[in-house]
C-alpha cells in the first residue's frame, strides 16, 4: 500500500476519529471508553504542543487517512523530562497488518529526533498482544507492569509500560 505520512492538521479531525471511534467501542484495544466528536479532535489538534509530534498516514491511491500516531511532551511542570515523549498508535481496523504502522514508526522516530527528544514511553493494554507485538517490533522494550491499572465495568486489566530510546 502506497502512503504519505505528514503532519496531521485540524480538518483531518472527522477522519481521525473515524478511525479511533470504532477502536475505542470495541472495548480491547485501548484505555479510552468514551468516543470523542470531531469538534474535540479538532481542538486537541489546534491545541497540539508545538514540540509534539502528531502524523496521519494517508492511502495515496483515494487520500483516505487510514492511520495516526501523536507524540506529547511527557510532561510540562519540569524540564526534567524534556527529552520524554508519550506515544499514541492507532490503525483503522480493517487496514491493520499492511505497513501502516511502519510508516509511522519511521516519520515520528525521525520528528522526535529533530525536536530533540531521546525516549519514547507509552502503556499498552496487557490483553492488547497484537499492540505489544508492533512495539516491539519498533525496538520497544516492556519496563514494567501496572497492575490492575485499568478497570471497564468490574473489570481490571493490566498495563505494560514499554519505551523506546532514540
Amino acid at each position: 500500500m502506497k502512503l504519505l505520512v505528514r503532519d496531521a492538521k485540524p480538518d483531518d479531525a472527522e477522519s481521525i476519529v473515524g478511525i479511533l471511534n470504532p477502536i475505542i467501542e470495541a472495548g480491547v484495544y485501548t484505555a479510552f471508553d468514551t468516543t470523542f466528536t470531531v469538534e474535540q479532535e479538532r481542538d486537541y489538534i489546534d491545541s497540539f504542543p508545538p514540540r509534539g509530534v502528531f502524523h496521519v498516514a494517508v492511502r495515496c491511491h483515494d487520500q483516505r487517512i487510514v492511520g495516526f500516531q501523536s507524540m506529547e511532551p511527557f510532561a510540562s511542570f519540569t524540564h526534567a523530562f524534556d527529552h520524554v515523549g508519550v506515544l499514541g498508535s492507532y490503525v483503522e481496523l480493517s487496514c491493520r497488518r499492511r505497513g501502516i504502522a511502519t510508516r509511522l514508526f519511521e516519520a515520528t522516530f525521525a520528528a522526535a529526533r529533530r525536536k530533540g527528544f531521546e525516549k519514547i514511553f507509552t502503556y499498552v493494554r496487557a490483553d492488547n498482544p497484537a499492540a505489544l507485538r508492533v512495539y516491539g517490533k519498533h525496538g520497544f522494550v516492556v519496563v514494567g507492569t501496572a497492575r490492575r491499572h485499568l478497570k471497564t465495568g468490574s473489570k481490571y486489566i493490566d498495563s505494560m509500560i514499554i519505551e523506546r530510546f532514540l
